[in-house]
Order: C-alpha cells, then sequence, then structure tokens
C-alpha cells in the first residue's frame, strides 16, 4: 500500500447524514472480476446524468474539488452494506482520507485495510471544516499523519487522535499482512516458547 506521510490537497464537504455504500459504490459495478474501473462507481448516481454525462451540480465535478484527495463528510458515513467496493473506487478515485464525526464499523476496517486514512473529530468541527473548504479559495488542506494534524488554508492547525496500531500501518504503507510480519521475532519467541512448556506438541 501507499504510505501515508504529510499529503496536501482539495477537500470536498460531502455532509449529509447516513451515506451508504450503496449510494458510495452502487451495486451495477460489483460484476467485475477485478478493481479496474470502480473510480467511474464513486457516486454514480450523484456524478452522472440520465445520459451519462458529468452532473455539474455535484461538487465533484466543480472545480477545485473534482481533483480531492479529501472527503469532508457527515456522520455515519459507509453505513448498509459492507462492500469493500466502496473502499477500493474511492481510493482509485484519489482519496486519501475521510474526515467525519463517525463511521460505519466495516467500513472503518476496510479504509484501514485498504490503506484510507479516516479522522474522527466531534460534529460540530466536521461541519466547520466542510463549511470552510466548501469555499474555493480555502478547499486545500494538508493532513500529516506522524504529527496528527490537520492543517487548514490559514494555517490552522487541528489535532486528531488515532489507534497507534493504525497508524504505524498507513505511516508505514503496511496491510494486515505486512503489519504481521512486521513481528515476526516476537511470534518466533513465542513459538519456541510454546513449544518448550509443552513438547508434545512437536
Amino acid at each position: 500500500m501507499q504510505p501515508f506521510d504529510s499529503v496536501c490537497g482539495t477537500a470536498t464537504p460531502l455532509l449529509a447524514a447516513n451515506v451508504d455504500t450503496d449510494v458510495i459504490m452502487p451495486k451495477q459495478f460489483l460484476k467485475g472480476i477485478d478493481r479496474a474501473g470502480l473510480d467511474r462507481g464513486v457516486f454514480f448516481d450523484l456524478r452522472f446524468l440520465a445520459d451519462g454525462q458529468p452532473n455539474p451540480e455535484f461538487v465533484l465535478n466543480q472545480a477545485p474539488w473534482q481533483w480531492s484527495r479529501f472527503l469532508v463528510v457527515g456522520p455515519n458515513f459507509g453505513c448498509g452494506s459492507s462492500r469493500e467496493h466502496a473502499v477500493w473506487g474511492l481510493k482509485q478515485l484519489g482519496i486519501r482520507a475521510l474526515i467525519g464525526s463517525s463511521f460505519a464499523g466495516i467500513f472503518f476496517d476496510n479504509c484501514q485495510r485498504n490503506g484510507v486514512l479516516l479522522i474522527q473529530l466531534p460534529e460540530e468541527q466536521v461541519q466547520e471544516i466542510g463549511r470552510r473548504v466548501g469555499m474555493a479559495d480555502n478547499s486545500e488542506i494538508c493532513i500529516d499523519l506522524p504529527a496528527q494534524e490537520i492543517r487548514l488554508w490559514n494555517g490552522q492547525s487541528i489535532p486528531f487522535a488515532i489507534d497507534p496500531l493504525r497508524k504505524e500501518a498507513l505511516v508505514l504503507g503496511l496491510d494486515a499482512i505486512g503489519s504481521t510480519l512486521q513481528r515476526t521475532t516476537q511470534i518466533r519467541a513465542f513459538e519456541a516458547g510454546h513449544l518448550q512448556r509443552n513438547p508434545w506438541l512437536a
């Protein structure tokens, strides 16, 4: 996975509550045998008109937000079905992090496994960030994961908390297997000790 260090880019406000994975990735994009083309499926019914043309009213089709690296989202984002395609599509679209007050549990874990950072802040703070980045001149932010800070266009820094193990995996670009292999020495020591205490297992 791509390591997450300090990333700067445009942030888009999508502050509706309870945006589910069917909205993020409609079912017709689940038919492929690989992950190719899932970026087109992201928010498909919002991004495109019935004739397939981009919907000019949707924020991700407007400058400067069509080049977004971050989404500022409403509460309970990613609820509904557990489809991992939603996260794959967001990542293909270039989204590196989501800022919100709450996320559905399975969606949260899918993001972690695929290298998408989720930042949880109080709802009032999320709404304020969303309001600010909704103005084109203020839409650029930086997220410094090692320092655990969001830096807004005016230099304001907003700290955030993250589980240390999740942080380590994202900074190093490790999936679940990679994170486990980081502890190979401890695993082998445990195995040796366990066999010594229980020789009959050998």
